[in-house]
């Protein structure tokens, strides 16, 4: 009985010593990502010196390019970095440069006759359109937030709340609760009307700007103890885990207003591929959602929450058993449970972007702290899915992320390395946690 116990002891303390060099490895790994091959690459490169705010888009080997547009989605996870990048690495240039970010979006995104953010302008800051949402106006909020947390300049904490009041009169549904998606200039709730195509999400609630606003609230109430953002944060937090994900432990993509799901699943196969854009599984969203609650729920002060902690679990399980490629890693972008096969999931897109694998990483690194000994194997996935990414995802020649895996997509290899819906904000925040994450238990 010795010679076992002593046996299992040599074998346990022989794994651990293998895992902590596994961790050191990956950490070493990831602060090149981080810094030389990420955050160093990109600022100030992308800095708009001649008309404010940043460039978004960039060839494979980052030369601007095209028209340069300006998203506040993007403007605005590029003040959120930059600021992270200041805490992160302790270093005060990086403030300047969401200052930066900041000044465009106060001077030419923000509405100053109707209020709100203008979801696109021109490069210069002229709106290309009237139409506002509340998933930009989120991230406006999410970057404000972050950048007076770094700055403490209060004119940007300002202007966050007033974003934030902003949403709460025009986007907000006292109703149903929740907020409505896409917004006319003045504010005013777009309505779903007899002529908009089936496969259009206009007029629709939906999981996307849902957990995004999730994301800001806790980011905004971090430097705001506001009582309606807490209201609003707690809000939200429950509706995404009590009414947008279902029984199997994914997210619904769309809602009508009163958060009946949208589904096409009764339709022909054809038609489901057709409008698959507005219903399918989303692996991505789904471990990047299990994240977001948490985070919510320390927001809020509840450090073991086990509603949250249980939800976001089989949101996390179910994409490993259905989203995730056993031979090589990684999380697929897209399936679906046909109607013929209830109980079997279809991958109806097999490509692995960027930010679901950055997602993935971040949320398996915590699970692997939450739940050691779990039979899912969180850090064995953890370390698979960086080696993918390492190998297939991150340019080390140029630097950033390949949109997608160059495995299985091999024209990423040259295609945009940055556009306005892909910035720093994924790939940097996920780094940054796991780093901090490997460095306390290293």
């Amino acid at each position: 009985m010795k010679k076992i116990n002593l046996f299992f002891l040599i074998l346990l303390s022989a794994t651990l010593s293998a895992q902590q060099t596994d961790r050191q490895v990956i950490l070493t790994q990831m602060r090149k990502a981080a810094k030389e091959l990420l955050i160093e690459n990109l600022y100030p490169r992308n800095i708009d010196t001649a008309y404010g705010g940043y460039l978004s888009t960039f060839t494979y080997d980052f030369k601007p390019t095209g028209d340069q547009d300006k998203m506040i989605v993007t403007q605005a996870r590029h003040i959120w970095s930059t600021a992270k990048a200041a805490e992160f690495f302790h270093d005060s240039s990086y403030i300047a440069m969401a200052r930066h970010g900041f000044h465009f979006l106060r001077d030419k995104m923000w509405d100053r006759e109707m209020g709100g953010f203008y979801t696109l302008v021109t490069r210069s800051g002229e709106p290309k359109s009237p139409m506002k949402d509340a998933y930009g106006n989120s991230f406006a909020i999410y970057g404000l937030a972050a950048y007076y947390a770094a700055s403490k300049d209060e004119e940007a904490l300002e202007l966050a709340k007033k974003g934030f009041l902003w949403l709460e009169e025009h986007s907000h549904d006292p109703n149903h609760k929740g907020y409505f998606q896409h917004l006319e200039r003045n504010g005013t709730p777009v309505v779903r009307q007899a002529s908009t195509p089936q496969g259009s999400d206009l007029g629709f609630k939906d999981q996307n700007s849902s957990i995004h606003l999730l994301e800001a609230l806790t980011e905004l109430y971090s430097v705001w103890k506001d009582p309606l953002v807490k209201e609003r944060l707690q809000e939200m937090l429950l509706l995404i885990r009590d009414t947008m994900v279902g029984n199997k432990g994914y997210l619904t993509l769309f809602f009508y207003p009163d958060w009946t799901p949208v589904s096409n699943r009764d339709s022909s196969r054809a038609i489901i591929l057709e409008r698959k854009s507005i219903d399918h599984v989303s692996f991505g969203h789904d471990v990047e959602t299990a994240f977001l609650m948490m985070e919510a729920s320390e927001a809020l002060g509840i450090e073991h929450d086990p509603k949250t902690w249980e939800t976001g679990k089989t949101m996390v399980d179910h994409s490993l058993a259905t989203g995730w490629d056993n031979k090589k890693g990684g999380f697929y972008d897209e399936g679906y449970y046909f109607k013929d096969k209830p109980g079997k999931m279809t991958i109806i897109k097999n490509t692995k972007n960027w930010w679901a694998q950055s997602e993935g990483l971040n949320t398996l690194m915590i699970f692997s702290e939450i739940y050691p000994k779990d039979k899912m194997n969180y850090f064995d996935k953890f370390k698979k899915l960086w080696n993918y990414a390492n190998t297939n995802l991150i340019d080390h020649q140029y630097g950033d992320w390949y949109e997608y895996g160059i495995d299985d997509s091999p024209k990423s290899k040259t295609a945009l390395k940055g556009h306005i819906w892909k910035g720093t904000y994924h790939s940097f925040r996920s780094l940054m946690n796991c780093i901090r994450r490997l460095e306390k238990n290293g």
